[in-house]
């Protein structure tokens, strides 16, 4: 059989380009950070933790008061032109207060989450490597301290060291690694069996040298979703233990302290003395929330388009 030409159909140029791949080649980051801007509701919450960042850095000095000034012949008056959050029993500034506050409650919120972030991933990632028996040792001793009731060791830490910022964070920090290490150990315990892996160690790469090079980087996006939860949670915690007068002392004022000094007020009428320190450790932890949500759909690689 002859083949004519009609059986063939020239292509136009427009047919060939529509074939080309125009999407730009992304990496892993850009890839996760273009669906974050996507997530509205994230960019909101960071957002908001940036405008509180810059206010617990800046807003004592947007008021010509003191977090500390007393004016017995000012106490109790409510929000007004002077003082826009009102004043507390002891004539102090509330808003001054509460940004001051806001330094401690983020301090503490941040020391805590890296100090987990530190001890959990080293925790994690050598029990998930090294696996067998030292997993199994490792992870009991885990167990064993994740099982030691919280406010327990907070009053032992209390008695031993005394009431203080170190002492919360010491306490925050003594258990709160385990759920990142165990988060590190399942992600290593995936990993460490695949063909990079198993190349570096048959070219007679290091454990310290595979975990560092390999492991932690492909486990560095759960590991920052992670840690923006960690952060409200040890804010909430410290706001617990100020309520409960387990926190931070005077002279010192976080939003824990001010919530609990606020709550007799109540009765008579003096709400924003505990409307104001509730609402921003309600907003900070939302804003963390939304954030760690956002995060974790960002670095889902099921979420890639």
């Amino acid at each position: 059989m002859a083949v004519s030409n009609d059986l063939f159909v020239q292509m136009n140029k427009e047919i060939l380009h529509a074939e080309a791949i125009v999407r730009p080649k992304l990496s892993f980051w850009q890839g996760a950070w273009l669906r974050l801007r996507q997530n509205k509701l994230a960019l909101g919450g960071m957002l908001i933790i940036l405008v509180i960042a810059i206010l617990a850095l800046i807003g004592s000095s947007l008021t010509p008061y003191s977090y500390t000034e007393q004016k017995l012949l000012d106490s109790n008056q409510a929000p007004s032109a002077e003082h826009w959050f009102g004043t507390d029993e002891l004539g102090r500034d509330v808003f001054a207060r509460i940004w001051y506050g806001a330094r401690i409650s983020l301090f503490i919120g941040v020391m805590a989450a890296l100090i987990d972030l530190c001890i959990g991933v080293i925790y994690g990632g050598l029990a998930g490597y090294l696996g067998g028996n030292t997993d199994n040792v490792m992870m009991r001793i885990a167990d064993i301290l994740y099982g030691i009731p919280y406010l327990l060791m907070v009053i032992l830490l209390m008695v031993v060291m005394g009431p203080g910022l170190d002492t919360i964070i010491i306490a925050l920090s003594a258990t709160g690694w385990i759920g990142m290490a165990r988060i590190v150990r399942g992600q290593v315990l995936q990993l460490k069996s695949s063909e990079y892996v198993l190349a570096a160690r048959t070219l007679g790469a290091k454990v310290p040298y595979i975990i560092r090079k390999h492991l932690l980087p492909n486990t560095l996006g759960i590991i920052i979703v992670q840690v923006t939860f960690s952060v409200p949670t040890a804010i909430f915690a410290e706001a617990f233990l100020s309520f409960l007068g387990l926190g931070v002392q005077p002279p010192l004022a976080s939003w824990g302290v001010m919530a609990n000094d606020g709550i007799p007020s109540i009765l008579s009428g003096h709400w924003w003395r505990l409307f104001f320190p509730a609402f921003f450790i309600s907003l900070t932890m939302l804003a963390f929330n939304v954030l760690g949500d956002g995060l974790r759909d960002a670095f889902d690689p099921r979420q890639r388009r």
